[in-house]
This record gives structure tokens, sequence and C-alpha cells, in this order.
């Protein structure tokens, strides 16, 4: 059991830099600092954005318009942060029976 709570565990600190990865990456887009016709460039933009976009769709449906401040990303570290958390505090003392 220890260790399917230490691969949730790491799967979820893997997607929280996933997500940072993005939010930089599309800062970068956005400010013209990476060339957008690269095709490298681009492939790993579409990868960052087929990654994040299931998981920021949702949040960005409930958030209000903010004019051109996104900060979606910031609400779904909070919660990864808040499930991390959880899973390491709650749930693996109680599996763990310690």
């Amino acid at each position: 059991m220890l260790a399917l709570i230490q691969t949730i565990v790491m799967a979820l600190d893997l997607y929280w830099w996933v997500i940072i990865a993005s939010a930089i990456f599309s800062w970068l887009y956005a400010f013209n600092v990476v060339n957008s016709r690269n095709q490298f460039v681009g492939s790993i933009g579409n990868m960052l954005y087929r990654l994040t976009e299931p998981a920021l769709r949702p949040i960005r449906r409930f958030m209000p318009d903010l004019g051109g401040v996104d900060i979606s990303p910031i609400i779904l570290l909070l919660i990864l942060f808040f499930l991390r958390q959880f899973i390491l505090t709650t749930i693996a003392p109680l599996l763990l029976g310690a």
C-alpha cells in the first residue's frame, strides 16, 4: 500500500511541475521570447497544452473574467497541494496503521 501512496504522490508532484512549465511556456510564447514557427517549440507547447488543459478548463469555467490574467494554474496548484497533503497526512496514516 505504501508503494501505491508514493506513486500517487509522485504523479501529483510531476503534474505540479508540468503545470508550472506550461505557465512559463505560455508567458514565453505570449511575449514572443520563443519562436512560434519552430516545429520543436510548437510540439512542446502542444504537449503542455494537452497535458494541462483538461484540468484547467473546468476551473476556467467557474472563474470570473479578470481581463488578461489567467489564475487558473494557481488554483490548480493549490488543489494539487491540498490533495498531496490530504493523502500524506490523512489517508496514508489510516492505510498504513500509523
